[in-house]
């Protein structure tokens, strides 16, 4: 739905710049995006690359786990239909360790497994369950402490002080990460 919203907002933009002869203009906006887009990329991944393999390092030492542990209270009253231990809280905990980084693209991968074995917990297939719903409000509040990807674009983009939206940033992620727990919780006790 989402990319046909997009695609019409893209053809009806082209169509105008037809109408006002502005097409010169759509086509040298269209390069310089583009190459705009491959700069930011090429300039963002080395970071990206960095902080996964961090994380591939973390986990396979273990360190993961042990973090996850100490999570494991607070993890286990946000998602009270996950048993204890079970590998789902482990990489719940990796989500949002990863996403606290600022590092939401490298988060992205534990976000999958974790879905996928909560999808093994889920008695009804074709309907999220209450620990997955929470997940999904959990992740999109984004909690982030640091967050490296916006300053690294806002270093990329010239900013005098790149990291001073690190308090605005944390702000924002806990009102968002409260709020959307808080309505959560309340409408899953609505709902019972």
């Amino acid at each position: 739905m989402v990319s046909l919203i997009w695609g019409a907002l893209i053809l009806l933009g082209i169509f105008y710049s037809f109408i006002s002869k502005n097409i010169a203009l759509t086509n040298n906006e269209i390069l310089e995006s583009s190459t705009q887009a491959l700069e930011m990329f090429l300039n963002m991944a080395p970071l990206i690359v960095l902080w996964m393999g961090l994380m591939k390092i973390a986990e396979k030492s273990g360190l993961l786990e042990k973090i996850a542990y100490k999570f494991s209270f607070i993890l286990s009253r946000l998602f009270p239909s996950i048993p204890k231990g079970h590998e789902a809280l482990g990489l719940i905990a990796s989500n949002i360790i990863v996403n606290m980084a600022g590092l939401g693209s490298a988060a992205t991968p534990f976000g999958l497994k974790a879905m996928e074995k909560l999808q093994e917990l889920n008695d009804n297939k074709d309907t999220a369950s209450e620990a997955m719903i929470t997940f999904l409000v959990l992740n999109t509040s984004g909690v982030t402490i640091i967050p490296t990807s916006i300053i690294s674009l806002r270093s990329l983009y010239g900013s005098a002080n790149p990291s001073e939206i690190i308090i605005t940033a944390l702000l924002s992620t806990m009102c968002a990460s409260i709020a959307g727990l808080l309505l959560d919780y309340l409408i899953r006790r609505h709902n019972k």
